[in-house]
């Protein structure tokens, strides 16, 4: 499995900023679909954003649109999440993950297309 790095998770007033990076290691992210998901306790895990392995305009989940942005830098090969204007619904524990097979592109914000996942970084938004 390839293996990812999430950090820049923590404790951010509701309205806040945080951006959080995803670094894979030992493989570059070049052709490799990339996709962000949550999950808050006692929920589901759930689709944030993605980027697609031949095109580096994200996508993004309905609840997050216009406050979130996610960004391929090849040159420092990591994916950011940057977040906006946060809501403590936003709390939950951050995921990036990618599917084994390069160029291969999953429905973006479904985890089961996903096979390699990183150990999550923890967003709490809290007054």
């Amino acid at each position: 499995q390839l293996q990812l790095v999430e950090s820049g998770g923590g404790l951010v007033q509701p309205g806040g900023s945080l951006r959080l990076s995803c670094r894979p290691s030992g493989f570059s992210l070049d052709g490799y679909a990339i996709g962000w998901f949550r999950q808050a306790p006692g929920k589901e895990r759930e689709g944030v954003s993605c980027i697609f392995s031949d095109d580096d305009t994200p996508e993004y989940a309905d609840s997050v649109k216009g406050r979130f942005t996610m960004s391929k830098d090849y040159v420092k090969n990591t994916v950011y999440l940057e977040m906006n204007n946060l809501k403590p619904e936003d709390t939950a524990i951050y995921y990036c993950a990618a599917p084994e097979v390069q160029y291969y592109n999953p429905v973006c914000t479904n985890p089961n297309y996903y096979d390699s996942w990183g150990q999550g970084t923890q967003v709490t938004v809290s007054s």
